[in-house]
Order: structure tokens, then C-alpha cells, then sequence
């Protein structure tokens, strides 16, 4: 009932903002009446599209995979272009007020029609731009993190992370498959996958993640779940992935043996895995329970930024997340800052260091705007 509560409500919402756009643009375009009308048709058209497309994953026909790319290519068009239209409202409004200061020394009509046509005209070019960046494999990007009292053997390990694949009705195996031969190209000490493998069930998705398998790693690849888990039947995922190969680490450490010097490496559960299940409630303490003292290099993977405050207190050195996608499609990055005390890249709290990926994947529109994809190669180096 509360999930059909907060559809209805975001239909509602939907629906009103494409009102709100077409009301907008459409009278002020520099076209015949059968452009303006092809126009409307276009929204209405999108109204219906994003609703099913957000669903189409819980379809077992097929059809449900078309839906999602037709549903999904609709919002991430739509939203640019209300964007672009709340954009250029401000823009008209400030324009209103100098004309209303000097009359007559600015052509508002001109204004109104060419803007128009210029918000639709960048809305697709974004978009565009938008679909080439989350549908190329994710660049390898390089973080160097200091680490203070470093054993030298540890200088340079590398873990590699990937975060947010979204396997789902729009990634599939191919691409799946794409990532993993670059991380095996790089080859890592550790594999860290921190969280939002995929967005549905396993006997709908483990012939698409199964490239994941093939991950190979001089310490082991390890994996922690995140909310899309849950949202997926985190029990059978967390099964599938440990029967291909994944360590799993639910509130869990290991020492890892590097040179002569070793190191704990600790997952997490999801922020939220409590609400799903009260005996995964994700717990740092739980996780660093029994490791040796004596180890001073302590790496936490937990899926949201949030469990920092706990993962610091619980004295971690590093930890991995993703989660917020950076953003994904620019100016949503501001909002993550509402919910997450870290959007993207590296930053410190504390004696904690947090790194938060942008995403090796993408989660509904297949855009990303502003927040580049990344296989993130993370590694450790000697520092004050």
C-alpha cells in the first residue's frame, strides 16, 4: 500500500511538471500550429512512457525490457528539458524586470520564441551527450590515498572498485562483461564491489552478472550488498554471488597478508539493510570485532557515505563507497547533498579517509551528465 501510495503520487507529480513544461514552451514556439501540436503529443507521450518504464522491470515478458529503455530514455529527455525550462523562466523573469526598469530596451518576444526553441534544441543535445557517457565503459580513474604509518610493503597496493554496475532491464552482460576485462587488465591486489549490483531478481539477471565471476585479484574480489540488493531479494543475491565466486562481507572482516605486512579489509551491509532485515543491520563495530590490534590499516566497504560517522568511530583508516552516483545527471548532485555527507571523490573526516565512486554503471536513464562513470583503482601510499 505505501508503495502504491508513493506511485500515485509520483505519477501526480509527473504529470503536473509535464503541464508546467508544455505550458511553458509550446505557446512560444517558432513553428506552425502542427509543430506546437506535435509537441504536446511528445509529452503526452512521455507521461505515459515513464510510469510503465520505472515498472518494467517487475515484467517477465520481454516487452519489459523495451519498456524500460522507452520509459527510461523519456525521463532522462525530460529531465533536461524542465531543467532548461526552469532555467529559462529565471532567465525571462530577469528580463521582465530590466524591461520594466527601461522599457522597450529589451525584445522580450524575441526572447520568448528563440529560448523556446533553444531549450529544446539543448535538451536533446544533453541528452545525447548524456546517453554516450552511461553507455561507454567506465574510465579508469586513479585515486592516490595517504596513509599515515603505511607499512612499506603496503605502499602502492591497489584495490580496484567497482560500484553501482545496476544490472538491470538496460545493462546486460556484454556490458557486464566489458568492465571485467578492464579490471582484470589492471591487476589488482584486491576487487572491492561496494553495493547496487543489480535491479531484479536472480533468475531474471545471473546470466548478465556472471562476467563478474571472472574477476581475478592477487587477494580475492569482495562484495558487500547495497539497497538495490534489498530490493531485489538480498538473501538469493548474496548466495548467487558467493556460488560465482564473490566474497561477501556482511558486518565482516579478513586480515589480508601482503609482503610481510597485513592489512583488514571489512564490509558492511547497506545503511538501510535493517529496515529489510533486522539481523543485517549494517554495524563498522560488528565488522572490526576480533582484528588484531596490531594492524593499523583498516578498510571499510560500506555502500552509502553515511556510515562514515560510525565507520570512523570505529576506527577505520579508509573507507570505499558509492551509492550516490555522483549525482548522475547534473543538477541532482546538489540534491544528494541532503541525504549523504559526500556526493563524489575523496575527502576526509576525521582520521577517516572516504572515497565515494560515481558508479561503474547507471540507475534508471541511461545519461549521465556532469558525474563520468568509474572504475575507480584505488591505492594505498605512504603519507603524514
Amino acid at each position: 500500500m505505501p508503495r502504491l501510495s508513493f506511485f500515485v503520487r509520483f505519477i501526480t507529480i509527473g504529470v503536473l511538471l509535464h503541464v508546467y513544461v508544455g505550458l511553458r514552451l509550446i505557446p512560444d514556439l517558432p513553428t506552425p500550429a502542427s509543430g506546437k501540436w506535435l509537441a504536446a503529443l511528445w509529452l503526452v507521450l512521455s507521461c505515459l512512457l515513464i510510469p510503465p518504464g520505472m515498472l518494467a522491470r517487475a515484467i517477465k515478458h520481454p516487452l519489459g525490457d523495451r519498456l524500460a529503455w522507452a520509459g527510461m530514455l523519456a525521463m532522462g529527455f525530460f529531465s533536461s528539458l524542465l531543467m532548461l525550462t526552469i532555467a529559462r523562466d529565471i532567465v525571462l523573469a530577469s528580463l521582465m524586470s530590466v524591461d520594466a526598469l527601461w522599457p522597450h530596451s529589451v525584445n522580450l518576444a524575441t526572447w520568448r520564441t528563440g529560448s523556446s526553441a533553444t531549450v529544446i534544441g539543448l535538451a536533446l543535445l544533453s541528452s545525447a551527450f548524456g546517453f554516450f557517457n552511461a553507455r561507454r565503459r567506465a574510465p579508469v580513474r586513479t585515486v592516490d590515498v595517504p596513509i599515515r604509518g603505511l607499512p612499506a610493503a603496503l605502499d602502492g597496493f591497489t584495490i580496484v572498485q567497482l560500484s553501482d554496475i545496476h544490472v538491470g532491464p538496460t545493462i546486460k552482460h556484454d556490458y557486464v562483461d566489458a568492465i571485467v576485462r578492464a579490471v582484470n587488465q589492471l591487476d589488482p591486489d584486491i576487487v572491492a564491489i561496494t553495493g547496487d549490483v543489480v535491479d531484479g531478481s536472480v533468475a531474471r539477471l545471473a546470466h548478465h552478472t556472471a562476467p563478474l565471476g571472472k574477476l581475478a585479484a592477487r587477494h580475492g574480489v569482495y562484495a558487500v550488498t547495497g539497497n538495490h540488493e534489498y530490493y531485489s531479494g538480498a538473501d538469493a543475491w548474496v548466495a548467487e554471488f558467493r556460488r560465482i565466486g564473490l566474497t561477501v562481507l556482511m558486518n565482516q572482516h579478513v586480515v589480508i597478508e601482503h609482503g610481510g605486512a597485513r592489512l583488514v579489509l571489512a564490509g558492511v551491509t547497506d545503511y538501510t539493510a535493517g529496515h529489510f532485515d533486522p539481523a543485517q543491520r549494517s554495524d563498522p563495530a560488528a565488522a572490526l570485532a576480533g582484528a588484531p590490534d596490531d594492524i593499523g590499516t583498516r578498510v571499510l566497504l560500506a555502500h552509502q557515505p553515511r556510515s562514515a560517522h560510525a565507520a570512523a568511530d570505529a576506527g577505520f583508516t579508509l573507507q570505499l563507497s558509492g551509492h550516490t552516483h555522483g549525482g548522475q545527471i547534473f543538477p541532482w548532485n546538489f540534491l544528494v547533498r541532503l541525504q549523504q555527507p559526500f556526493t563524489a571523490g575523496l575527502a576526509k573526516l576525521g582520521s577517516l579517509w572516504v572515497y565515494t565512486s560515481r558508479g561503474t554503471g547507471y540507475w534508471g536513464p541511461p545519461k549521465r551528465l556532469g558525474a563520468p562513470s568509474e572504475i575507480t583503482r584505488v591505492r594505498l601510499v605512504g603519507g603524514n
